[in-house]
């Protein structure tokens, strides 16, 4: 049988860490909020603009899945190298 242990503790923080921790927590606080409503924002407007779809007012996006092939994409490299010959001779940085 497994037997789980718990142990309790407390901090006592001096003045300069409790400031330290209320500025990490608050910040962190800042960002998650921040981010999340941009996806709120996002999502909204996917909903309007599929909402539109559906009442007509908006031809269906098919635009999504063949905007950039594979043939485009490759006559777009083409005519990168044809009129910035330099542009290419750096390294590309890696991802």
């Amino acid at each position: 049988m497994l037997v789980k242990k718990a142990y309790k503790f407390r901090i006592f923080p001096n003045q300069k860490q409790i400031e330290l921790i209320n500025k990490t927590i608050g910040c962190s606080r800042f960002v998650f909020n921040y981010f999340l409503a941009k996806q709120k924002q996002k999502d909204a407007y996917w909903y309007k603009v599929q909402e539109m779809v559906q009442n007509g007012q908006l031809p269906s996006n098919n635009w999504k899945g063949d905007y950039f092939n594979k043939y485009d994409a490759i006559k777009a490299v083409r005519q990168l190298k044809e009129h910035y010959p330099s542009y290419l001779s750096f390294p590309l940085p890696i991802r």
